[in-house]
């Protein structure tokens, strides 16, 4: 559920204040992660290396607060639950995306990642779901990538996660990870045990 809150009665309040109505209120950082228990995981079960990837990051969410907060149009929103977007080449050429929630079973996200990316595939259409607060994802595999910034524009101010191919080096999976995050939603703080949090999962798969 979506609702509008008072910043006031946030721990936002001060940073909503100053970063509101920053023209450039939109903060990205890098991030190498040791994947290589992700990838033996993925090997060894048959899943999707992007799949299990996006889990994690929800699952790296799910016990932050700031992660349910999004700032928007001048106002402060509050969501209960969250969501993953996807986005996915679609059988005409082009790209849509899709909000796949996110549950703690990663069998229940993967069956609803499954599903909804092969319907986007299929039907070419997006799917979006306004009642979630939305983590948005985007894996550019074609090349391996260092670093990756997103617009800066202020229509979209969730969190939004990217990369590229992973690197094999020696019995180590490498994969760089960049995190764009509005100021007004988090301090560089949260964002940095945000990072800290999701390799932790990656190395207790």
């Amino acid at each position: 559920m979506k609702q509008e809150v008072n910043p006031q009665d946030t721990s936002r309040a001060k940073a909503f204040g100053l970063w509101m109505k920053s023209p450039v209120p939109m903060v990205t950082f890098t991030k190498t992660f040791d994947v290589t228990r992700l990838y033996k995981v993925c090997k060894r079960r048959g899943v999707k290396f992007n799949t299990l990837l996006c889990w994690c990051m929800g699952r790296a969410a799910a016990d932050r607060p700031e992660f349910y907060l999004l700032p928007e149009n001048g106002k402060l929103y509050k969501y209960d639950r969250l969501a993953i977007n996807v986005i996915v080449n679609h059988k005409k050429g082009d790209i849509c995306s899709c909000d796949v929630p996110y549950s703690d079973d990663f069998n229940q996200f993967a069956a609803d990642y499954d599903r909804m990316t092969q319907t986007a595939i299929d039907t070419c259409e997006s799917t979006f779901d306004e009642e979630a607060m939305v983590i948005g994802t985007s894996a550019m595999t074609a090349t391996q990538l260092d670093s990756i910034v997103n617009q800066y524009s202020g229509v979209f101010n969730n969190p939004f996660l990217a990369w590229g191919r992973y690197r094999k080096s020696w019995f180590k999976v490498w994969l760089p990870i960049s995190m764009q995050f509005h100021h007004a939603q988090m301090d560089g703080g949260h964002a940095a045990q945000y990072l800290e949090d999701l390799q932790q999962i990656i190395n207790h798969l």
